[in-house]
């Protein structure tokens, strides 16, 4: 049975600087997923002066104490994490039994997850901004979508990052932080990494959706695509500065993405990038779900954590 954890609510406080979130006790709230290793911190309507509020859940290890040595795995798409009876298809990455079997086994340093839920503003919160410069000139707009990846990495940034620094007290480094997702989730982990390399010392991208097909965009989607791997070629930080996992699998929607990761991955083999900084893997057969991503999470989580 997955056990239930009473939460802490967020009080924010507005000031010249920004947004200060501030903890204090209030009446105790029913975490909206259980985990069955470790416990969840969950904190409802986590404010942001940037992006709409959403709510954030924090992954403990069996038997962590606040302070104790740890890194730090910030997580898309959090609600999908941890428990499928809450989940809008029934699955889950199964975050919490994974994390813990490879910390048990010690395949992994200590780590606390923080999970980020998404918002109907999914696909512009994961849109990574700059494309735009990068696309042909006849494209001058977004289309239908209006885009918010920079605000969306703001309070990753500016805001998340330094609650959970102060409330922690994990390592706070670049060596010790890290970003992950799929899908658009992917692409806004790779983006993170190229805007903040100072924050983020690694990116865990999985199925990632550099085509960026069938997005509500202006032009053809293949230009799109493009356009972001021509970004990725001038923002990629230095060759073997950080470490980045990719993959894909190879039904479904995953199927098409084979070229534009391939262009992708021989970018990062021209830029000097070496096996052991970065890795992209295929998965014969894997679909573009919770389950696949899952039953191959050990690998990204591995080889990123253990830089």
């Amino acid at each position: 049975m997955k056990s239930k954890v009473i939460p802490l609510i967020i009080i924010a406080i507005l000031f010249a600087g920004g947004i200060m979130a501030l903890l204090t006790p209030q009446e105790a709230q029913e975490a909206t997923q259980q985990v069955s290793s470790g416990t969840l911190d969950y904190y409802p309507d986590f404010p942001s002066k940037y992006i709409q509020a959403r709510d954030v859940n924090v992954w403990l290890p069996n038997g962590y104490k606040i302070g104790d040595e740890c890194q730090v795995l910030y997580m898309h798409d959090g609600q999908m994490l941890f428990d499928a009876t809450t989940t809008w298809n029934k699955q889950e990455w199964r975050v919490d039994e994974v994390m813990g079997e490879l910390l048990a086994s010690n395949s992994v340093p200590n780590t606390i997850v923080v999970a980020v839920d998404n918002t109907e503003n999914r696909l512009n919160e994961y849109f990574p901004n700059k494309t735009i410069n990068y696309t042909p000139e006849e494209i001058t707009t977004y289309g239908d979508m209006t885009p918010i990846g920079d605000d969306y990495l703001k309070f990753l940034v500016e805001e998340l990052k330094p609650f959970i620094d102060k409330k922690y007290a994990p390592l706070t480094d670049r060596e010790n932080t890290f970003v992950m997702g799929s899908s658009m989730g992917g692409l806004i982990s790779i983006y993170a990494l190229c805007e903040y390399p100072e924050v983020f010392g690694g990116a865990i991208c999985m199925s990632t959706h550099i085509s960026l097909g069938v997005l509500p965009l202006e032009g053809d989607n293949h230009a799109w695509g493009k356009a972001f791997e021509e970004y990725l070629n001038a923002n990629l930080p230095a060759a073997n500065s950080h470490i980045i996992y990719m993959d894909r699998g190879t039904v479904g929607i995953d199927e098409p993405y084979a070229p534009y990761q391939m262009r992708a991955d021989s970018l990062f083999v021209a830029k000097g990038w070496d096996e052991t900084h970065f890795t992209s893997l295929v998965f014969e057969g894997d679909e573009h779900n919770e389950t696949c991503w899952a039953n191959r999470l050990a690998q990204p989580l591995t080889f990123v954590l253990n830089k």
